[in-house]
């Protein structure tokens, strides 16, 4: 009788509390539609089976039925899926409304609190301190990375260029873009194409696969939940985070230490090796600038930057520069094995610009002269954005062109959706590189948080924020212009050497960290001849 009692007394008293947390914002949003709410799960019920290939097809599904924005609860917490390209300025532009919702809580163990996370004046120093590393004097280094690279990646694509056999380019390519940025912003070499057992490489994939599979199922975003339910793959993924901060961390302080020792040598000798105006190494050669110099040398309030601060930013860089240039340059070679003339005159651009001489170091002139390929681009990306949607967290009411959106909302965009929307884009599921070809800003929109986006100059008459896939306003993606530049060097050094031929099933989209596909993302290659 007493469990009865408690029943009968405590279930309506939950009921009620749970009503209580939900009225204000359900109120507000009345006029707002979306899936079947219950009581304590929301509309997680709606969640059970799917993986990241279903959960797009749930989201656009929820699109066509709901509109351009519908609200889901997830458990307590309300979320807002957004489709609408004036509603997506409203958020974006804001110098408000610029923390990350929930979602990207599943990072932290990893990244911590760097440029990714921050919110703040923390945010605000970060980017000021790391916006340097990418003016051009130190992109013009980095190329001379992405063009070794590049030819390693070469080297590794031979023994699949038979022409007859399809194969998933799309590990072989995250395994470059490691290689990439691990040299770009650590100065250090964990050469992933050779070596792709390494604990470190392998961490960094198997950590990416944990926080994929706890993002598709909402139950599992909760901390404890997650340890309770999934004990052994938790315990896993501490070690693996782990294994990359002990490794990191390592080369912070080597780094640390070599700076220090090269000062103090400077100090005695009181002369400086010249190198074309650069400094130099111990050997007399050039030292390239890598994100890791950046933050060692730079100080908060006079103050330096600890170890911790750093390895925050270099795990940041780590994990965003990767995952995203890797997607992004997969889908884009698939895209042109499929469209033979868009092909042909990506060859002919990169042999009037590049010439015969395939082992000619590429420059930073050079790829900003591969104007076509910078359309090809823009136009896979538009397709299958690497950052299929972009999460905020609001902390206050928002006013949406008359509608009040309320404080706590986790802010959902919906990119994917909208770059392929047929309201914004004239056939959007057509691949028409042309439709960038009378653009002559480059991808770098918007430069600035006080700007737009720049406007590709289309027939088809798009709203400034429906092509944002490198985000817009305040919190843009700071390596915007660095990922374009990797694209170019690796997809340009592949053209050169392999014609790409339409060979495997097609992708089918998935939502991961950034957009992969459920089947990989397959092509052939045979050896180009020589013209």
């Amino acid at each position: 009788m007493l469990w009865l009692t408690v029943l009968l007394i405590g279930i309506p008293c939950l009921l009620l509390w749970d009503y209580l947390i939900r009225k204000r914002r359900n109120d507000m949003l009345n006029y707002m539609r979306g899936p079947l709410t219950l009581p304590f799960l929301g509309s997680v019920h709606l969640h059970r089976g799917l993986d990241g290939e279903r959960v797009m097809d749930y989201a656009l599904a929820n699109c066509a039925k709901y509109g351009k924005m519908y609200r889901i609860w997830i458990l307590n917490q309300l979320t807002i899926f957004c489709t609408d390209p004036r509603d997506i300025e409203i958020i974006l532009s804001s110098t408000q409304h610029i923390k990350k919702n929930s979602l990207y809580n599943l990072m932290l163990p990893w990244l911590g609190t760097g440029l990714l996370m921050s919110v703040g004046r923390k945010w605000h120093a970060r980017r000021k301190i790391i916006t340097p590393t990418f003016h051009f004097k130190i992109l013009e280094q980095f190329v001379d990375i992405f063009d070794l690279q590049s030819n390693i990646l070469v080297d590794q694509l031979q023994k699949h260029a038979d022409g007859k056999t399809a194969f998933n380019i799309f590990p072989i390519i995250c395994l470059t873009a490691l290689d990439i940025i691990a040299e770009t912003a650590m100065g250090t070499k964990v050469n992933a194409q050779r070596s792709p057992d390494l604990p470190y490489v392998r961490a960094v994939f198997e950590v990416t696969n944990i926080i994929t599979l706890r993002f598709i199922k909402p139950w599992q975003r909760i901390d404890w939940m997650f340890r309770l339910v999934e004990p052994s793959l938790a315990k896993r993924q501490d070690t693996l985070i782990k294994t990359m901060h002990d490794f990191t961390e390592t080369v912070i302080q080597q780094r640390r230490d070599a700076l220090i020792n090269h000062h103090q040598q400077q100090q005695k000798t009181k002369t400086k090796t010249n190198c074309g105006g650069n400094e130099c190494d111990d050997l007399g050669q050039k030292r390239r600038m890598a994100l890791l110099d950046v933050l060692l040398q730079s100080t908060i309030d006079g103050e330096p930057l600890s170890n911790e601060d750093i390895r925050e930013e270099v795990d940041t860089f780590m994990f965003e520069g990767h995952d995203t240039t890797t997607s992004g340059i997969s889908f884009c070679l698939y895209e042109i094995s499929r469209h033979a003339s868009v092909q042909q005159r990506l060859v002919n651009e990169i042999h009037e610009v590049l010439g015969d001489d395939k082992k000619r170091p590429v420059t930073l002139r050079d790829l900003n002269e591969l104007k076509y390929l910078e359309c090809v681009i823009k136009e896979s990306l538009r397709m299958h954005p690497p950052v299929p949607i972009i999460g905020r967290n609001l902390t206050e009411d928002v006013d949406m062109r008359g509608q009040l959106i309320p404080a706590g909302t986790n802010f959902i965009i919906g990119l994917y959706a909208v770059l392929r929307s047929p309201r914004e884009f004239e056939a959007p599921n057509e691949f028409r590189p042309e439709r960038f070809a009378s653009d002559e800003a480059t991808i770098s929109s918007p430069a600035s948080s006080q700007s737009r986006p720049t406007q590709p100059q289309m027939q088809f008459q798009t709203h400034p924020y429906a092509y944002v896939p490198f985000s817009a306003g305040p919190r843009n993606c700071i390596g915007q212009k660095y990922a374009i530049l990797e694209m170019k060097s690796v997809i340009s050094k592949v053209l050169q050497h392999f014609e790409l031929l339409p060979l495997g099933p097609e992708p089918r989209p998935m939502l991961s960290l950034v957009l992969r596909s459920a089947n990989g993302i397959h092509l052939g290659m045979r050896p180009r001849q020589d013209p």
